[in-house]
């Protein structure tokens, strides 16, 4: 769908817009908001996180922007160096991109990207919200990042293939296409 390096790059920031918010919802709300709750008494998973001052990241308590800035700048760099150039090839060695249906050859970029995307991003929250207070174990940081891959993975395949990414080019096209008279 881009045609050029700068609507490449586009088309990286308006998902990773998108899917950013969609996966700090998701984590805080679905994956930890019982927790959050439980642990300050709270009805709500907002007054839970302003009860206790933010977010748990890197050891200290950080507001939810801040948690939405690190996460963009780290998934925009993920997608425009690793996530868009590799599941193009791979995407590619398996179909032919001039003689593949369009809708069969996106749906194989888009499933290549989640099965980029998803372990890195995980690994890298892994990294971000591991208990540093408990002290640091590679083993619990391995066991972290799986545990966050398979809470991702289904979250990601089914969000980018059947919500995100369809808006996402609707959005693009908007954008970009021109329109021809006729």
């Amino acid at each position: 769908m881009p045609q050029n390096q700068f609507q490449r790059m586009i088309f990286a920031l308006l998902t990773v817009i998108v899917t950013v918010h969609a996966y700090v919802f998701y984590s805080l709300y679905v994956v930890n908001g019982s927790i959050l709750t439980a642990m300050n008494g709270t009805t709500g998973v907002l007054e839970a996180i302003n009860k206790q001052g933010g977010i748990y990241m890197m050891g200290r308590l950080a507001p939810i922007w801040a948690i939405v800035l690190v996460e963009f700048i780290l998934a925009y760099l993920l997608e425009v160096i690793m996530g868009s150039p590799l599941s193009f090839k791979l995407a590619s060695k398996i179909f032919n991109p001039g003689e593949t249906h369009p809708v069969l050859f996106e749906t194989a970029i888009i499933c290549a990207t989640v099965g980029l995307m998803c372990p890195a991003m995980s690994f890298l929250a892994a990294f971000l919200y591991y208990p540093y207070y408990n002290g640091f174990n590679i083993l619990t940081l391995l066991a972290n990042w799986l545990k966050l891959v398979c809470f991702n993975f289904p979250f990601a395949f089914f969000s980018q293939l059947f919500f995100i990414q369809p808006l996402i080019r609707t959005i693009f096209k908007v954008l970009f296409v021109r329109k021809t008279s006729h």
